[in-house]
């Protein structure tokens, strides 16, 4: 089973991140399951929402406390949340921004963590680019396509075309898009620095 926990904010469409990516895992033939964990509902307070998925059924029903995967759509809660807490050491970590995890203040934490599993991508500025609206949840998907592999950039678009009316799902595709090929350019460039 692979689990995914999404962090965000009121209204940046955090639970329509996980019900996204679980439409993407059925999409590929699997079980799958998302469900959302607030407090107060207003815009801007902290959200949290759930994914997971597998090949055989899904019988759990409670939060996840120890995911495979964090997608972090709003950097300010890194200080603020236990965003982090239960990771597996071989973890996922996706972060809504173009700094680094250094320039985050988190480059000491993750350095017990697979190098090419960390990644920051700037969805927001992708999603105001192609959807002319600051939400970053479809941008996300297609970044953590690209660094998970767990998921498809097909599946991801193919789920994204199905929860949206035509023209905001063309946008979200785009944005989708160029957050997946901006993560497999980090992803290389990485590689490259690694290796020299």
């Amino acid at each position: 089973m692979f689990q995914t926990r999404i962090h965000g904010r009121g209204g940046q469409g955090v639970v329509t991140a996980a019900e996204m990516l679980s439409v993407a895992a059925f999409r590929e033939g699997r079980f799958a399951q998302a469900f959302p964990s607030f407090g107060s509902e207003r815009t801007g307070a902290p959200v949290v929402a759930f994914c997971r998925f597998d090949d055989k059924a899904i019988r759990l029903r409670e939060p996840i406390m120890q995911p495979d995967a964090l997608i972090i759509q709003d950097p300010t809660l890194l200080h603020q949340v236990d965003v982090f807490g239960g990771l597996v050491r071989d973890g996922y970590i996706l972060i809504n921004t173009s700094r680094s995890f250094s320039e985050l203040g988190i480059g000491e934490f993750v350095q017990g963590f697979h190098a090419e599993h960390l990644c920051t991508v700037p969805a927001t500025e992708f999603a105001l680019k192609h959807v002319g609206r600051p939400l970053p949840n479809a941008a996300l998907l297609g970044g953590f396509a690209a660094v998970s592999g767990h998921i498809a950039i097909d599946s991801v678009l193919a789920a994204i075309r199905e929860k949206f009316p035509r023209k905001v799902a063309d946008g979200n595709i785009a944005a989708a898009r160029a957050a997946y090929e901006y993560v497999l350019g980090e992803m290389q460039e990485a590689a490259h620095a690694q290796a020299d």
